[in-house]
């Protein structure tokens, strides 16, 4: 179920990666690290990671947004859902 009216979109992918990444568990992390190069993140949970985001912020990520930059921390996927809310003036 989208959820368009989620305002703390960088709490909300928080929150996400904790609940469903055990290593995120009892790690502390900021929004700009880079969760891939710390190992945390495997390509099936990378995609589950987008499909997340496209159904709880109700956007969809074209081929070209899918990308290791754009998923690689918590304020770089703040940022795509930023961007693709506004392109499609949400």
């Amino acid at each position: 179920m989208a959820n368009t009216g989620v305002t703390d979109v960088p709490a909300s992918i928080r929150g996400y990666l904790r609940a469903n990444m055990t290593a995120f568990a009892d790690v502390e992390f900021s929004d700009e690290d880079n969760i891939f190069e710390q190992g945390f993140v495997s390509s099936m949970f990378a995609m589950q990671l987008l499909h997340y985001i496209e159904s709880t912020f109700d956007v969809e990520v074209p081929d070209d947004g899918i990308t290791l930059k754009n998923f690689s921390s918590v304020s770089r996927m703040a940022d795509l859902v930023a961007r693709l809310r506004t392109a499609t003036g949400d």
